[in-house]
């Protein structure tokens, strides 16, 4: 994988991760939601695990190999 696809999916995944951070507040403390709330949360969860992925790969890339 390229830095520059990297670069795009690292910035992509920010988005979405503050989306679905930004979703979760706004349904609020309340329970009523329940489904869907844990669905919010599942996806929140994955996606912040994404974005580490990408943010390790894209690190290793940049630092030049000392070999």
């Amino acid at each position: 994988m390229s830095v520059r696809y990297l670069a795009q999916e690292l910035y992509r995944l920010t988005r979405k991760v503050e989306d679905l951070e930004r979703a979760l507040a706004t349904l609020g403390p309340e329970a009523v939601l329940k489904k869907e709330r844990m669905q919010l949360q599942t996806e929140l969860l994955q996606a912040k695990h994404e974005l580490a992925h990408v943010r390790a790969v894209l690190d290793a890339k940049k630092e030049p190999s000392k070999i």
